[in-house]
């Protein structure tokens, strides 16, 4: 069967599976066992698809996700987020629509603290968005505000999205990704900014003003315990104190520790918080199983390397190459979750993008800068759900007005793409590559 016909069988039947509801790792393991049934024997098909399976999370780097996502969890539940907000309004108090300023900053710090973007709408959503509706923001801009500014955290370290790639990626230095997500990721933060702050000033919304610096001083120090964590786990990972999963379970123990102090975590909700941890654990994880067999289907078909020639077919201009690996991307980020779409584009596109002088690493910022993107797109974007669902208002009134940050985002991904200097030079000036 030729090369075509089974990227067809594996695509079309994968997608029809999604379309009927299917989870998508389920949908990835029936898609890659149909379409090897095209070469391969049964007994074949079953025993590699479970060795691929087993296999594909058979790495230490792994557990750091886990323990990551336990740490986030913590976070949202431990009194960390309403800090974090505190502070972050020390800064955005004389800016028109400061609350909405105050948002963006803090799911950029709650997102560098817990790496979820997931984690860091729900807690700063919470904790703010009843305060914008007091103050007459409207509703739709305050959940656009929050929904384009939750991604952040998958660009800010740490980050697990980075540690998914460097696995799949052939071993890419975490530590190399982990600074090369920091200038990304703030430009992402500062480009939602700055359409809020248009949006803000067309429409007289008002700012919150100064505070006195005594308490301005007591927010500080409140906060700086909370701070500190990304002092200790990316100040350990990138100086080779500890590896990223051993800076994982530092973070879960330092997360753990403050909540106690504060006294916002009791037996009973750190069971939940264990229990909710484990679900999503074991969705991710599971989603990496599954997602290793069909990247073995793919490489033992020849798929990556047909798609490669396909594109490359269109153009030998890297500008033009590049816009269109952002274009799929894009779409992939539509209608995938964040892990699966990393786990299997990027044996497809990764060779693409070296074959015309891109780095691993640059790649890497570029690919997880697309998927934050499909975050917060219909139809499956997870953050425009959990956006929409703190504010209790339809996805298609927060759509319209996401549309301008996603412009604004999308202009950003190409400044990315085409300027390796913005990814790739904090580690080069840190001797990290």
């Amino acid at each position: 069967m030729s090369i075509g016909l089974i990227t067809v069988i594996l695509f079309a039947i994968f997608g029809i599976l999604l379309f009927l509801g299917c989870p998508i790792s389920v949908s990835i393991v029936v898609s890659s066992i149909v379409a090897a049934l095209s070469s391969l024997s049964w007994d074949q098909i079953t025993f590699i698809t479970m060795q691929k399976m087993n296999s594909g999370i058979e790495s230490f780097s792994l557990l750091a996700v886990p323990l990551f996502i336990l740490a986030g969890n913590i976070m949202n539940n431990g009194g960390i987020a309403r800090r974090l907000v505190n502070f972050a309004k020390l800064f955005c108090g004389r800016i028109p629509g400061s609350l909405a300023q105050a948002n963006v900053l803090g799911n950029m710090l709650f997102g560098a603290l817990s790496g979820s973007s997931v984690a860091a709408a729900s807690a700063m959503g919470g904790c703010i968005y009843p305060i914008q509706k007091d103050e007459g923001y409207d509703p739709a801009f305050a959940s656009a505000v929050n929904i384009a500014s939750a991604p952040t955290g998958l660009l800010i370290p740490p980050t697990s999205a980075f540690i998914v790639y460097s696995t799949v990626a052939g071993g890419v230095s975490i530590s190399a990704l982990f600074m090369a997500g920091y200038i990304p990721g703030i430009l992402m933060g500062l480009g939602v900014m700055a359409v809020a702050f248009v949006y803000a000033k067309k429409n007289n919304y008002p700012t919150s003003g100064g505070v006195k610096i005594s308490e301005a001083i007591k927010i500080t120090l409140d906060a700086i315990p909370s701070l500190l964590l990304i002092v200790i786990v990316i100040g350990g990972i990138v100086g080779g104190v500890f590896t990223a999963t051993e800076g994982a379970g530092i973070c879960v123990l330092y997360c753990l520790i403050l909540s106690i102090f504060y006294k916002t975590i009791t037996f009973k909700s750190f069971m939940d918080i264990l229990l909710n941890s484990a679900c999503t654990s074991g969705t991710i994880l599971f989603l990496i199983s599954a997602s290793s067999a069909m990247s073995f289907v793919m490489a033992y078909s020849g798929i990556p390397a047909a798609i490669s020639e396909s594109i490359m077919s269109i153009s030998q201009n890297k500008f033009v190459i590049f816009l269109l690996m952002n274009l799929i991307l894009l779409v992939v980020g539509m209608f995938m979750d964040i892990t699966p779409a990393i786990l299997i584009f990027t044996p497809i596109f990764l060779p693409i993008a070296q074959s015309f002088g891109m780095t691993d690493i640059q790649f890497g910022v570029m690919l997880v800068f697309n998927m934050c993107m499909g975050n917060i797109t219909p139809p499956v974007g997870s953050v425009l759900f959990v956006g929409c669902g703190i504010s209790k208002i339809s996805i298609e009134q927060v759509s319209k007005r996401l549309i301008p940050y996603f412009i604004t985002l999308f202009i950003l991904l190409l400044v990315v793409t085409y300027i390796p200097a913005l990814s790739i030079g904090l580690p080069t000036l840190m001797g990290l590559v």
